[in-house]
């Protein structure tokens, strides 16, 4: 490489890592998400095109093929994914990170150590602290990759129920860790010929494969936040060890962010359910099989999309309660047609936001986003909460867990203690279900029995075209 591209390489790597962290900044707040999103994507190019430079000859055939597909592939999943279907896309990027942080370490043990038949350990070859990250970036990376697949097949609902083995599941996960482990360990400093090195970095990717699998396996979708966040931040923490092992900071730095953030999320999605991370990865809440037996319901009253049409027309103060019955519906842009018709009667409309509605965090505020919400009607838990009190009216389309009462009021009900949006303070409840089955925790909802609650049944894209028809007959 020559001078000028010794004194240029480390600026550009200083650009892209401060891109980084101000591409990150920009996704914490809905306003400034596609800004963060762009400049994000800009710091990966500066990134690119830097370690290209800093190879210097290269064969760009392979490089370029791979842009080539990469890019067509991620290009076509981003344009033609769905709402509902958005949740997934991440856990298969999560899955698609962690998978090439494995696949480079495992390559970094080809190419420097089974190749040129080295004769020794791979600690010898790498150096110790090397050969170490390139251990735990095949593992984390393993983990990752098998994880988010089974995330995407529960997501997508392709997998569902628990496996046999869930009541030993954590002797078996805390056994299968300490065999990577130990597998790790042996690769990294035992193991002192290349074939024998080759078999346990084979041995360590399968390890850590099924061990993404038995942790991911056995947990519910009403989890799915926690764990999509979990695996974003493995994914980085497998990158930054990666970065190690290449000697690349910036590498190093957006991994180090990724993991960081990540975790900062699954800590935000883990308090806004007030459970802890390990009551998510080793307790039983939110399996795809719950179900505690008392669901029945004795007083629900049925309205129809007049009637309801009637009550909003008549309201000063609506909120929209979105939920996932939301995005599998595609009536995001419906809702927004809704609030049109209700601003222009003169009403305050606004949407309460709970972190963990949906299957991913934040994913209400991209499916609102979709369909040109204005951001600064959309208020978190928090601040919607103690406006429940003077609303009129709450149209709650497609939640369920987030909304039900029994988190405050029964000890004894698996969700006690988690915040939840107190829909039932207001004047009066509208909710849109297509049936009064129980969400991802299995329980009844008391709010649905509340006298001031009313049900209508059906698909909510549909109720809510009939409650917009029927808003447009009443203007």
């Amino acid at each position: 490489m020559t001078d000028v591209l010794q004194q240029i390489v480390p600026l550009l790597y200083l650009t892209s890592a401060v891109l980084f962290i101000l591409g990150l900044k920009g996704l914490t707040k809905v306003r400034s998400a596609r800004r963060g999103n762009a400049i994000a994507s800009l710091a990966m190019l500066i990134a690119v095109v830097a370690t290209l430079l800093d190879l210097g000859l290269v064969d760009y055939r392979w490089i370029l093929a791979g842009l080539v597909v990469g890019g067509a592939i991620g290009g076509v999943a981003a344009l033609r994914v769905e709402m509902t279907a958005m949740p997934e896309m991440v856990a298969l990027f999560n899955g698609s990170g962690g998978g090439a942080s494995a696949l480079v370490a495992l390559a970094i043990l080809w190419l420097e150590v089974i190749e040129p038949g080295h004769s020794g350990t791979a600690a010898s070859a790498l150096g110790g602290s090397n050969a170490l990250t390139a251990f735990l970036s095949i593992l984390i990376g393993s983990v990752t990759l098998s994880g988010s697949i089974v995330a995407f097949l529960k997501l997508s609902g392709r997998l569902r129920g628990r496996p046999g083995f869930l009541s030993a599941r954590n002797v078996i996960n805390s056994g299968t860790t300490l065999v990577a482990l130990g597998i790790g360990f042996y690769m990294t400093f035992g193991a002192a010929d290349p074939a024998a090195v080759a078999t346990w970095a084979v041995a360590l990717t399968a390890v850590g494969l099924l061990l993404g699998i038995l942790l991911v396996w056995p947990i519910g979708g009403a989890d799915m936040p926690v764990v999509i966040s979990l695996l974003n931040s493995l994914s980085g923490v497998a990158a930054a060890a990666t970065g190690f092992v290449l000697d690349n900071n910036v590498l190093i730095i957006s991994g180090a962010l990724v993991g960081a953030s990540g975790l900062i999320l699954t800590q935000i999605m883990c308090k806004a359910m007030n459970r802890t991370l390990g009551h998510v990865l080793f307790a039983d809440f939110g399996d795809d099989d719950t179900d505690t037996g008392d669901n029945e319901y004795t007083n629900v009253r049925s309205f129809s999309a007049e009637e309801a049409a009637m009550m909003l027309e008549d309201a000063s103060s609506v909120v929209v309660v979105p939920g996932y019955g939301l995005a599998v519906a595609q009536a995001q842009h419906v809702v927004r047609e809704m609030a049109d018709i209700l601003t222009a009667q003169g009403a305050k409309v606004s949407y309460g936001i709970h972190p963990v509605a949906g299957r991913m965090p934040g994913h209400m505020n991209v499916l609102l986003a979709e369909a040109d919400v204005p951001y600064e009607q959309l208020l978190e838990m928090d601040r919607i909460n103690p406006d429940f009190k003077t609303t009129d009216v709450v149209l709650v389309v497609g939640a369920n867990d987030v909304v039900n009462p029994a988190a405050e009021s029964q000890p004894s009900s698996p969700i006690y203690g988690m915040p939840i949006l107190k829909v039932g303070e207001s004047r009066s409840v509208i909710v849109i279900k297509r049936s009064l089955s129980p969400g991802y925790a299995g329980i009844k909802n008391g709010l649905f029995e509340h006298d001031n609650a009313m049900m209508i049944f059906g698909d909510a894209k549909q109720v809510l075209q009939d409650l917009v028809k029927e808003l447009k007959e009443l203007a």
